[in-house]
């Protein structure tokens, strides 16, 4: 595959420049007024480390920037000299300017693993967005799953491409969802995870390129980073504004990834939700490019919408915009949306792709537990999984409301968008490190993961995920243990010296 560097043009990056927050400009200078090259410098590192720009995207000539921004020369070029010495800007002669981050520490990056039940203790998790299963319908499913089993068990119980009975019912959701889906369209996977990764398998080889959101999800980002392969990071837009289609085009023209892994539906870390339009646009791009494009829906049905005020819209599932599946893989689980416990996934694909994935599994897992798929089908046949629904969007409410209060009131000076469904809130950390801050408030009995396990090469140094798994007191107790953690960093006694003490000082 031909080499492929990402690039940013002066316009874009002028408009990126521009669109950046007042607040944001004032944290950066303190307060204080800034010599115009310093504010140029301050901007640029910051759209890198919140990965608006790409770490190694090469930057346009002094020339052309400072007549975009209409700055004199000098003015950039100051600003970049200063970049470099801060280790965000690496140059060649002849061969131009690029983004970098500072040599030192590696930043965290890895995926997310659950705390240990047996460690849990005076620890608040806030590593894993997770919830406790909705009972009483888990019982219920797994009794009637019971009830189900006897014919099974008379069998080998190797179903490769999944249970019948649980084929026909995802089918049957998806056309009632408005997308026809025939269950020869359907194969039933260990997780969602484990559908990815067959999905993965089956379209990217070790030293290929994949598209993906910037940020993403942690666990995602670490699978195809251990299958060697190459992630292009498309940058999403600010304040839950969904996905940046400009730049999708661009990569999807310029990088020829061969798969492009997205989460349209409360985008696990920022709870965005990309509109209809957006689905559209990209799903042509994709198409345009010859790209697969995986569409993880493990979220869709979280949503929160407001007790006593009219439902907001629901956009159409991403898949309906290519019924026939041959460009859009849908990956579905039960895991997110109903328990971690029960390990049930799911891709919807064309027919040719799912008997691909079908026969590659052989090689792999052979296939995934009857006796969870048989549970899950009870759900949707007798109207459990939606009555389970109902009572999941309430928890979930109940905790994003009372994350967002605690938060706001014990660290204020932290920026967030509550976002309308999902189960994570992305946040903005007052201009500390959110590396430090994770590892200062497991000492004080909270764990968090920092924004560089959602980001590719170091990005989003500057936040924190906090997932809707805890309500009431422990949610107050969360806030006040991350707010002693923030105190810590930004008196320099969070950590030692080798990491610098706020991501902008």
């Amino acid at each position: 595959m031909s080499p492929w560097t990402s690039a940013v043009g002066a316009p874009q990056l002028a408009r990126l420049l521009q669109s950046q927050h007042t607040r944001e400009a004032t944290a950066l200078a303190g307060g204080r007024r800034r010599p115009a090259y310093r504010a140029l410098a301050d901007g640029v590192r910051l759209l890198v480390l919140e990965g608006r720009v790409p770490v190694a995207a090469r930057l346009p000539a002094e020339r052309e920037l400072a007549a975009a921004l209409e700055v004199s020369r000098t003015t950039v070029a100051a600003a970049y000299e200063a970049l470099r010495g801060e280790g965000f800007l690496e140059s060649r002669r002849g061969a131009g300017s690029w983004t970098a981050v500072p040599a030192g520490r590696p930043v965290p990056a890895r995926g997310l693993d659950p705390l240990p039940p047996e460690a849990t203790g005076s620890m608040i998790d806030l590593g894993c967005a997770s919830l406790p299963a909705p009972e009483p319908w888990l019982s219920q499913a797994v009794a009637g799953a019971m009830e189900e089993l006897p014919p099974y068990a008379r069998t080998h119980g190797d179903y490769p491409a999944g249970l019948p009975g649980l084929r026909q019912a995802l089918a049957d959701r998806y056309t009632e969802r408005g997308v026809p889906t025939m269950p020869e369209q359907i194969m039933v996977t260990t997780g969602g995870m484990g559908a990815v990764a067959a999905t993965c398998r089956l379209f990217v080889r070790p030293g290929e390129r994949a598209a993906v959101e910037s940020p993403s999800y942690a666990n995602v980002l670490q699978l195809m980073r251990e299958a060697g392969v190459r992630l292009v990071p498309v940058a999403m837009t600010p304040r839950l504004g969904g996905w940046d289609l400009p730049a999708w085009r661009q990569v999807l023209r310029d990088a020829a990834p061969r798969m492009a892994y997205v989460i349209a539906d409360y985008h696990n870390p920022t709870g965005a939700l990309a509109s209809d339009e957006q689905r559209r646009e990209l799903v042509d791009a994709a198409r345009s490019a010859g790209t697969i494009l995986v569409a993880d829906e493990t979220m869709a049905e979280i949503r929160m919408d407001t007790p006593g005020e009219p439902a907001a819209p629901v956009p159409r599932p991403v898949s309906a915009y290519d019924p026939a599946g041959s460009t859009v893989v849908t990956v579905g689980s039960a895991s997110k949306s109903f328990w971690a416990g029960l390990r049930i996934g799911w891709v919807r694909a064309a027919p040719d792709i799912i008997r691909s994935l079908v026969a590659a599994r052989a090689y792999v897992d052979l296939g995934t537990p009857v006796l969870e798929q048989l549970a899950v089908t009870w759900l949707l046949n007798t109207g459990g999984w939606d009555a389970a629904m109902e009572l999941r969007r309430d928890q979930a409410r109940e905790n994003r409301d009372a994350l967002v209060e605690a938060v706001r009131r014990h660290l204020p000076d932290w920026e967030f968008t509550v976002p309308g469904g999902g189960l994570t809130l992305w946040v903005r950390t007052g201009g500390l490190s959110g590396s430090r801050i994770a590892e200062a408030a497991e000492r004080l009995g909270v764990r968090v993961p920092s924004g560089p396990r959602f980001g590719v090469d170091g990005a989003f140094e500057g936040f924190v995920r906090l997932p809707f798994t805890v309500a009431g007191a422990v949610a107050e107790q969360a806030a006040t243990r991350l707010a002693d953690a923030a105190r810590l960093v930004a008196t320099g006694a969070g950590a030692g010296a080798d990491l610098p003490r706020s991501y902008v000082a």
